[in-house]
This record gives C-alpha cells, structure tokens and sequence, in this order.
C-alpha cells in the first residue's frame, strides 16, 4: 500500500467554512449595484471555480462581461479585507494538521482563491502547518487544471506518486483526475455526499480525523 508523504487540501468547504464571509461580500457588491442579493444555498452551489464564475452566476442574468468584471475588482478589494469575519475551520481541522505535522507529512492547499487571500488566510487560521499555499494566479489555470497543483508539489519539493488530494467538490474530484493523483473527498463541506459521488468520489470521510484512519490503513 502506499505511504502518502504529502497532502494538497482544498481551502473554501475543506478546511476553512467560508461561506457567510462569501455571501456576505457577494452581496455587499449586488446591494451597490440595486441587484438582487443571494441566499446561503445560492452561493453554496456557485461556489468552487473561482471568483468570476461566482459573481458571473451571482449577477442577474445578461450582465455583459464588463460588468462582470466590473463588479468582480469590487469584491475582490471587498472580500479580501472581510474574508476572516465569519469564517473558520471546521471541527477537528487544526488537530488533523498538528497529528499531520506529527507524522511529518507536508501539506500544501491549492484553491481558486486569489493567491493573495489564501495566503492570508493560511497564514492566520494555520500559523505553522501550510507549507505551500497556492491560489489563482495570471499565468496559470486554476483548478480543475493541473498547473496549481504542480506548482504546490514542486513547492514541496513532493512527488506525485506520493501526494494525496483532499478536497469537498466535483472540481476537486476532477483537479485529482487531471492530475493523477489518488484523492479523498469530504462530506461536510459545500457538496452534498450525493453529488461527490455522482461525480465519481471514490473514498469519502465525515470527519477530519477518519483522515487519519485513511491514512494508517494505506501504510500497512
């Protein structure tokens, strides 16, 4: 069986829950623009591949691009100054990345974030345990490519052979397939176990430390 000796963790629905702070700011943007605002579920399902695809779906329909775009530098400066009002990790996330630390397994988070914005949010919820934390960035392709995930093993200094995906989405399940690498999919974030496994998730765990569980039975 194979021993994992890295970990790329999907951030928004994985280990931090984010979605107030995303509703929030989407419609702190649509309240400017007289728009309509969106509900939790709303949000929750536009969620995962990106920041235009979140404000693409969350503007009324037949927004023109600009606008889009418009209103997408609006809440990026907005989002990144209120991303750390309602959020936080989930129940038992910091004790997984201190027994993960234990264990000398390095982990890395790969999300469609701004790179900016994940790198202050691992920074500030997990002082000492992200050892590369990867966000969208000009020049790459964001997830489900592979370009961010490379770029976060090479950080590591990892190999792909030996590096495990953790992610809570159908972009997650995808971003592994695309990258050939074996992956573990969460029920407790913004997809439901239904659609993971529509989807084609193959391991699926309740809880952050059933990772742990995962994890000793494949180095037996």
């Amino acid at each position: 069986m194979k021993r994992y000796q890295t970990i790329l963790f999907d951030l928004d629905g994985t280990l931090l829950n984010s979605l107030e702070d995303l509703k929030d700011s989407v419609n702190e943007i649509l309240k400017r623009h007289n728009y309509p605002v969106r509900n939790l579920e709303e949000i929750r399902t536009f969620v995962g591949n990106g920041a235009f695809h979140l404000i693409q779906c969350s503007l009324p329909k037949g927004c023109q691009e600009k606008e889009v775009r418009d209103c997408l530098k609006e809440y990026s400066d907005y989002y990144f100054r209120h991303s750390q009002i309602k959020t936080c990790p989930y129940k038992g996330i910091p004790e997984l990345l201190k027994e993960l630390q234990k264990k000398g397994i390095l982990v890395g988070v790969v999300s469609n974030k701004g790179e900016e914005t994940v790198k202050d949010l691992c920074k500030n919820y997990f002082p000492g345990y992200i050892s590369a934390a990867v966000g969208d960035k000009e020049g790459f392709q964001k997830k489900p490519a592979p370009d961010n995930v490379i770029r976060a093993i090479r950080e590591l200094k990892g190999d792909k052979g030996t590096t495990l995906y953790v992610g809570d989405s159908e972009v997650d399940i995808k971003t592994a397939e695309n990258c050939h690498l074996d992956s573990v999919l969460v029920t407790w974030g913004f997809r439901t176990k239904k659609l993971l496994l529509e989807h084609g998730a193959k391991v699926l765990i309740d809880s952050p430390l059933e990772l742990l569980q995962y994890l000793e039975s494949r180095s037996l």
